[in-house]
């Protein structure tokens, strides 16, 4: 016994003098993670200076007068931008309430119309299916200009022409196809376990939903809403087909003064129209997180 007990510790001896002093082996580790971590943070700072350098830059023009180039600094600044931009001749209020009115509009038909046909799209097996699928996504295989037109025949024939209604409804139909395949996705990764166990202890079609569908689907609905938003506040040439110059949108007084190169008007209203879509933007994260948050329980109603 005496003598497996000495080959024991010799063999402990040397494992320990092969492995090396306690804590060598982590230093690598530590080495290789401080690597890791300063990739990640030069990662970061990169996409943040290609999203911060460009506003910035526009923040810039929309109080400068001079900037030519080479310098790298504006030469002359002005007010002229802002002047403009809130006077009373651009009704800058009416213009910014109705684009977006027109997005939230656009965004809410989009997601309830992109919900129901992603839920029958992706649990129910019927004929047509497949066409249905393909159906959906036509309004991205048709050129952007074929589709106005056709968009713009269509309803003046309905009488939809230059109304609100007409153009909220346009707006929907570009942006159905990106809601779609988002909201699609997203039913087929959560699946229906979650609502059949709901309604196994009770719980009824809108409580099903409040409580188990809407929570489990809020980043997809943030998703969908957000592209269907941002695709209606930006939209320009559909507006002006449907809209028949009636109604007038932040694009569409934009517009405009980027095509006649005026920068300084241009970046002023560029951004408004940014600090906007940020707003609506936390507006919709903040709505989200509220029905997240909520506790669900099944049997204390």
């Amino acid at each position: 016994m005496s003598g497996q007990k000495a080959a024991a510790e010799e063999a402990c001896t040397a494992k320990a003098g092969a492995e090396g002093p306690a804590g060598s082996g982590e230093r690598p580790r530590r080495r290789h993670r401080r690597k890791r971590n300063g990739a990640a943070w030069a990662l970061v700072a990169l996409q943040a200076l290609c999203v911060v350098g460009p506003v910035a830059i526009i923040a810039l023009w929309a109080f400068t007068s001079s900037w030519p180039w080479p310098l790298l600094f504006p030469e002359t600044f002005t007010t002229r931008g802002i002047e403009e931009l809130f006077g009373p001749s651009q009704r800058l209020g009416e213009v910014l309430a109705t684009s977006v009115g027109i997005a939230l509009a656009c965004a809410l038909l989009t997601v309830v119309v992109a919900t129901m046909a992603a839920a029958a799209l992706s649990r129910y097996r019927f004929r047509g299916r497949d066409v249905a699928r393909f159906a959906v996504l036509v309004p991205f295989l048709i050129p952007a200009t074929v589709f106005a037109m056709g968009v713009q025949v269509a309803f003046l024939r309905a009488g939809l022409s230059g109304t609100v209604v007409g153009v909220v409804i346009c707006h929907a139909i570009v942006a159905l196809p990106y809601a779609a395949l988002i909201m699609v996705d997203a039913m087929q990764a959560a699946g229906s376990r979650l609502e059949d166990q709901a309604r196994l202890c009770g719980a009824g079609p809108v409580r099903v939903w409040t409580t188990v569908t809407v929570p489990t689907l809020a980043p997809a609905l943030l998703s969908a809403a957000s592209m269907s938003y941002i695709l209606s506040f930006s939209q320009y040439f559909l507006t002006l087909l449907v809209g028949a110059g009636k109604v007038k949108t932040l694009a569409l007084v934009m517009f405009p003064y980027l095509s006649s190169g005026d920068r300084t008007i241009a970046s002023a209203y560029g951004i408004v129209f940014l600090a906007a879509t940020l707003a609506v933007f936390l507006l919709f994260e903040v709505l989200l997180r509220r029905q997240v948050s909520r506790e669900i329980d099944y049997f204390n109603g």
